[in-house]
């Protein structure tokens, strides 16, 4: 049994902070022998059972005495400041120790703004998530809403608030909800609202689809080697099975691959559902994986692919070089410190390449050389007209001279 604390005034301070906060220690969803209160207030319980003026005798399960500071004022028991470990079941009792009442107390914290994100892996639904921002230590529910805040004229005229609907949440997982049927061109107000048995808090949140559009992963990624070709490897992949099949609505793709052994990855993008890696090392495995995004650049780029791993094939003119410098390649690589994606190509030599940059370099070098000799000859003939030209004046003038030096008679 635990006495009435002595002193009037304090009694009634006491009662005084209890009826101030009243309000928040009523549970929004009254619950049988339940009773809610936020930590740092003063709490009072009710002894339902006892008769007006009737003295009465206050327990706590589990302990031999109340929690200190307590104090019973005309049958309710006031318990200032309340902790969490306050918490706990209490029960009154008459004088000759008969149950009253019983009640488990439960207390926590108001809601706080939820923190909020939204993602959509297609054109056609998006789906929001959410977390609490405070810990309350109370039952917890909300309630997720939306509104469509670009409308056309006749949505408008009917609807001037704008289409309301429910963001559907999906029991088995908690903390997500979707919204079905979505507009590309829409704009939509999201409103998440956090509700315990002390209160409710909310967030509203402003999306358009081409702001929050993330694909799920492509699927289906095969990696294989090219026969006869070292350096190579063919990489294909299908669309995410979300993404819908529409001709309007393409993707694009980024590829990363590197060797197992190596830790810096190389990456390409591409619009096809298909790769040829051409420098890869030869006789390396190679892990790769692929992300997709929307074509026309809107959103974010999806998260990677599952991996899938390959090996090229080695060239056989060159198994015998590369074991004798096969330990100094690796040795270098492993000492790579980058985890960064690498802009340039691995730098590796192929046969079949130095053979045709070789007889590219043959026929420039045969063309160079014989446009050089048509200009030389071109040079040669236009210089030898040029001193035939040069010679006939003075022939005219040694066979007039030698006419002016014969004789006259002769001349006649």
């Amino acid at each position: 049994m635990h006495s009435p604390i002595p002193g009037l005034g304090r009694v009634m301070v006491f009662l005084a902070a209890a009826l101030a906060s009243a309000s928040l220690a009523v549970p929004e969803d009254r619950e049988e022998g339940v009773q809610y209160g936020q930590v740092g207030t003063d709490v009072t319980l009710s002894c339902a059972g006892a008769h007006a003026g009737s003295p009465v005798q206050w327990r706590r399960a589990g302990a031999a005495a109340l929690p200190e500071g307590s104090a019973i004022w005309q049958g309710a028991l006031v318990l200032p400041h309340a902790s969490l470990a306050t918490a706990g079941t209490y029960s009154c009792h008459s004088e000759d120790g008969g149950l009253l009442h019983a009640v488990s107390l439960q207390l926590g914290y108001l809601p706080g703004v939820p923190f909020v994100s939204c993602r959509a892996s297609d054109y056609e639904n998006f789906s929001c998530s959410w977390t609490s921002s405070v810990e309350t230590f109370l039952p917890t529910r909300y309630i997720t809403t939306y509104r469509k805040k670009s409308l056309t004229g006749e949505e408008k005229r009917r609807n001037k608030n704008g289409h309301m609907g429910l963001c559907l949440q999906d029991p088995s997982r908690p903390g997500t909800c979707t919204v079905h049927g979505s507009e590309f061109w829409s704009s939509y107000r999201l409103n998440i609202t956090e509700v315990n048995p002390l209160g409710s808090s909310f967030r509203l949140l402003d999306i358009t689809m081409q702001a929050i559009i993330k694909p799920d992963p492509p699927e289906g990624l095969v990696v294989e080697p090219i026969p006869l070709a070292p350096r190579r490897l063919h990489v294909s992949w299908k669309y995410p099975s979300s993404w819908p099949k529409e001709p309007h609505f393409q993707l694009r793709f980024r590829l990363q691959y590197r060797p197992v052994i190596h830790r810096s990855w190389s990456v390409v993008e591409t619009v096809n559902l298909s790769e040829v890696i051409t420098d890869a090392f030869a006789g390396l495995e190679h892990v790769v994986q692929v992300s997709a995004k929307d074509f026309l650049d809107a959103g974010n780029w999806s998260e990677w692919s599952a991996e899938a791993r390959a090996t090229p094939v080695r060239d056989p003119a060159t198994v015998a070089s590369e074991e004798t410098t096969t330990d100094t390649s690796l040795e270098s690589l492993a000492e790579e410190p980058s985890q960064a994606p690498n802009p340039e190509p691995i730098n590796h030599s192929d046969p079949l390449e130095k053979t045709a940059v070789l007889v590219s370099l043959g026929i420039f070098a045969f063309f160079v050389l014989a446009a050089v000799l048509v200009i030389t000859i071109l040079i040669w003939l236009r210089v030898r007209k040029h001193g035939k030209d040069k010679t006939k004046p003075h022939n005219f003038l040694v066979a007039a001279t030698h006419l002016k030096a014969l004789p006259k008679a002769q001349i006649l």
